[in-house]
């Protein structure tokens, strides 16, 4: 389980990212969190990453509590946890096999494991045919399926979604829903967008953040602006 409980982020100057802000979400859902550019979105993402830390309230995840800045067990937590951004980050200088193999040689899997999971992982993404070459011959979408490829290997069990189809077309758009449609089954899936076609076609629990208060938090359904 994810449990945030009255979360506020206050950044220097009194500028407050987010308000007393609280959820929880079970193991295995599938969340979209919406609101525009600037709501308090990433901060809940960095948060679940321990990359930017609160001013008040408190947050666990399965069983850490990652409220204190003093949280030791950062390299445990980020193990858990898949995320797929906007913009990639895919690895200019490495194949697509390299690029996702990279998260588990450093957590010591064996080769043949690893082996094994890229080939799952390429299958579920449907970029087979790409694991050997290079991201500067893959397009847009195909990058953003490596980028999936890479959260879900070495047996993580959140995966976090920035916006993964802010730079695609439509037509791939739906191409990558499907993909996290099929995750949903087996991870849990926070994802968050400011495209309402997407959370209006996949109905899924939808949590609203808007200036840094969590307005809305509906089970199941779609989402108007």
């Amino acid at each position: 389980m994810i449990s945030f409980q009255n979360v506020t982020v206050r950044y220097p100057l009194g500028n407050i990212a987010l308000d007393s802000v609280s959820f929880d979400i079970e193991d295995g859902e599938f969340v979209y969190l919406v609101g525009p550019s600037g709501a308090g979105k990433t901060s809940i993402l960095r948060l679940l990453l321990n990359d930017i830390h609160l001013s008040e309230g408190s947050i666990t995840v399965d069983d850490f509590e990652i409220t204190s800045q003093k949280f030791k067990k950062v390299t445990e937590l980020r193990q858990k946890i898949g995320i797929v951004f906007q913009d990639f980050k895919i690895l200019p200088e490495s194949n697509i096999y390299e690029n996702i193999a990279l998260s588990m040689l450093v957590k010591g899997f064996d080769k043949s494991q690893i082996t094994k999971e890229i080939d799952d992982a390429l299958r579920l993404t449907d970029i087979e045919d790409k694991k050997y070459l290079f991201p500067a011959q893959l397009s847009a979408g195909e990058l953003q399926r490596v980028a999936i490829a890479r959260a879900v290997v070495g047996d993580r069990s959140i995966i976090l979604a920035d916006e993964p189809t802010g730079n695609l077309d439509p037509k791939t758009t739906w191409e990558i829903m499907k993909i996290f449609k099929q995750l949903e089954k087996k991870k849990t899936i926070i994802f968050a967008t400011h495209n309402t076609d997407i959370v209006n076609s996949m109905k899924r629990r939808v949590i609203v953040i808007k200036k840094g208060k969590l307005i809305k938090d509906k089970k199941k359904g779609g989402y108007e602006l």
